[in-house]
């Protein structure tokens, strides 16, 4: 569906006026969308991640350690697919009792589908900062309607590296995000980043319970945290039921392509605009923080998962 087909649809939660801001910003920052018992459920949630992180020595697929983790201090830079590993994390976002699939239904239209979830904790004292980037080339889909939604569970203030985003930027190119050495660094080059007119630059601050939601085409990126609080900060990524990813999940859930709101697509839906291709997935995936720290470069092969004797 266009924006417009999806803004002639009465939205289920969202105002007009919001939806309309996000189709021509790329992002919306909801604040204290969330209720109190959503907050102390999802930090509750949290917490436990953080405990079973305690006998975890070393990064994998599942956990991504910061530097100086120990049993006695943990500190994480990402749990992936969180939604696998507490029932907690799915219900926020797939329940009828939670609202973000029905902001999402506001933004992507009736049909949601749900692609993968992470938890980026961005520890405080030296959480690491996220470089400029733009999302869709992780996972290019057939359309440009995939969005992620962003959830403070704490209050999330300048000092604690929120979201900043372009404002209008998910109207322009898609970047690329190989090195000159044709190595996925999963970030804009240093002169591209330089180049960004930082007036531009809207920083979605928040107290506990806001949400945040940016297109896949948005650039956006986020400061080191170096204040005395961790930024737990939980991500969920969707798309209209009629986008169809074209690469291997990098984030693997034994709940990818649910539909969460609406009814399965019948027909895929394919915008013009060409999307770039990131190196194949199936292999392993860490996270946007080892990759954009050099940690395990991954040079550019075919990502098409058909036939590859074609």
């Amino acid at each position: 569906m266009t924006p417009e087909q999806i803004l002639g649809i009465p939205p289920r939660l969202l105002t007009q006026k919001q939806r309309e801001f996000y189709f021509e910003n790329g992002y919306l920052l909801l604040e204290k969308l969330l209720c109190d018992d959503w907050i102390v459920r999802l930090r509750q949630a949290t917490e436990e991640m953080v405990e079973m992180s305690r006998s975890i020595i070393k990064s994998d697929a599942t956990w991504d350690l910061d530097k100086g983790h120990t049993a006695a201090n943990p500190r994480l830079r990402r749990l992936s697919s969180m939604n696998d590993h507490h029932s907690a994390f799915w219900d926020y976002a797939s329940s009828a009792a939670s609202p973000l699939p029905d902001v999402i239904a506001d933004l992507v239209g009736p049909d949601v589908k749900f692609h993968h979830s992470k938890l980026n904790f961005k520890w405080s004292k030296g959480g690491e900062e996220v470089k400029w980037h733009q999302d869709i080339s992780f996972w290019p889909h057939t359309n440009y309607t995939p969005c992620t939604a962003g959830t403070y569970i704490f209050d999330c203030m300048s000092e604690q590296g929120p979201l900043g985003v372009v404002r209008g930027s998910h109207k322009g190119p898609v970047v690329d995000q190989y090195n000159d050495k044709g190595e996925w660094v999963g970030s804009l080059k240093p002169e591209d980043a330089a180049a960004i007119d930082m007036s531009n630059v809207d920083y979605l601050e928040g107290p506990a319970g806001s949400v945040t939601i940016h297109n896949c085409r948005t650039l956006h990126y986020s400061k080191a945290n170096w204040s005395e609080n961790p930024r737990p900060l939980l991500l969920n990524t969707f798309s209209a039921a009629n986008a169809m990813p074209y690469t291997h999940n990098p984030l693997q859930s034994k709940y990818m392509g649910a539909i969460v709101r609406g009814q399965p697509a019948r027909w895929a839906y394919h915008d013009p605009r060409p999307c770039l291709l990131p190196p194949d997935w199936s292999g392993g995936y860490t996270s946007i923080f080892a990759l954009q720290q050099g940690e395990g470069l991954a040079q550019h092969q075919p990502a098409f998962v058909g036939d590859r004797n074609m």
